[in-house]
């Protein structure tokens, strides 16, 4: 209850055993002044929804899958898959998820491979896990050390990038069985299948090559000169035009897909603040097409590119820890970015270009996948 002025006075003049009855009656209303604003709560996280949207992030060094509900804000299980899982897919079906997983040491640019434990080759594959039971079904040969790979538009083939081989496993998901390897570059890391679905690129990061492969024939297309250490390849809604990450160049080489002669190239302008240059690493496309958003590594940020201009048009700041693998929801709203060093995964705003929570994932986050409400 609210004090009067008159019970103030009684206080000082009257023993507390009989002013407590007198100050505890009701004020007249009239006599009221206004209540004080309560404070605002803080709004709860949303509860962890069993149909809503999904993230599924690899830990590179913990073995597994990680399922996180971004909304919620909070991890819903682990899934051991095995051995440094890295790049990760959804099926073409959306039924299963697909990645990589390497015997292979971690290791690194500057690193004595000389000095790193003999690689498990018996831990190389492609590994499938069941969306409906989040198990872990099989795990496909795949060759050495695959690090990504790409899907057919059938869904019935895989491209893997295998490092330690410089070499381009197509993998048979039907007979599990590998039809082929293609060389390409050193180290081939990104892998990415044309919207048309007729060819695949991969990078090749020793060397500063794209190859581009028929994915019927599969005979070598062509070859596109990057910059330095290239890492991943995005393309146009049309497939007309494609976008490589040169991490060691802070910059895209643009590149027309029909004659595969190099466009132009994109700069990615320093960032007041942050702790390195720009390193390009993952990209995504935005739902409509009109914007590509690309994670620049230990420069803790995001570059969003116009598709139309071929301009850099923002940047998305204090991102997380080097952000790597990047993925984008269904509506082209959210942002998701896996960040290995700090272990956790950022929610991003488009709109505003804010960073709207870091959810602790754990191990050293490297790629992520967004799988649609159910």
């Amino acid at each position: 209850m609210i004090r009067t002025a008159r019970c103030s006075a009684l206080a000082a003049l009257v023993v507390a055993a009989l002013l407590a009855p007198a100050c505890n009656r009701s004020t007249p209303e009239s006599e009221k002044g206004p209540l004080p604003a309560a404070p605002a709560a803080p709004k709860p996280p949303a509860a962890p929804s069993p149909n809503g949207l999904r993230l599924y992030v690899s830990d590179e060094t913990g073995g597994n899958i990680v399922v996180v509900d971004p909304d919620a804000g909070a991890v819903v299980e682990r899934i051991a898959v095995g051995k440094r899982p890295r790049g990760l897919r959804l099926s073409r079906d959306g039924t299963q998820l697909l990645v990589a997983l390497s015997g292979s040491p971690i290791g690194g640019p500057g690193v004595d491979e000389s000095k790193l434990p003999p690689p498990d080759r018996a831990a190389d594959g492609i590994g499938v896990v069941d969306l409906a039971t989040h198990k872990l079904v099989k795990t496909h040969h795949s060759g050495q050390d695959p690090e990504s790979f790409a899907v057919s538009l059938d869904g019935k083939t895989l491209f893997v990038s295998n490092e330690d081989e410089a070499a381009l496993s197509v993998l048979d998901l039907d007979s599990g069985n590998v039809k082929t390897s293609v060389k390409v570059g050193e180290e081939p890391e990104g892998v990415t299948v044309r919207p048309d679905g007729k060819a695949v690129y991969v990078t090749s990061e020793g060397d500063g090559v794209v190859t581009a492969v028929d994915t019927s024939t599969l005979q070598v297309l062509a070859r596109v000169t990057t910059g330095p250490r290239p890492r991943s390849i995005a393309f146009t809604k049309d497939g007309a035009t494609g976008f490589i990450t040169n991490e060691n160049a802070a910059s895209l080489t643009v590149f027309d897909t029909a004659s595969h002669s190099v466009k132009t190239t994109i700069q990615i302008p320093k960032i007041e603040g942050a702790p390195t240059a720009p390193r390009p690493m993952g990209q995504v496309v935005s739902p409509d097409g009109t914007r590509l958003y690309v994670s620049l590594g230990r420069a803790k940020a995001i570059a969003i590119v116009d598709t139309a201009s071929l301009a850099v048009v923002g940047t998305i700041t204090d991102v997380g820890a080097r952000p790597w693998g990047i993925g984008i929801s269904p509506d082209g709203a959210t942002l998701y970015t896996a960040n290995g060093p700090s272990g956790d995964v950022t929610v991003v705003d488009v709109a505003s270009r804010k960073v709207e929570r870091h959810i602790a994932v754990g191990g050293s986050p490297w790629g992520v996948a967004v799988a649609s409400p159910k």
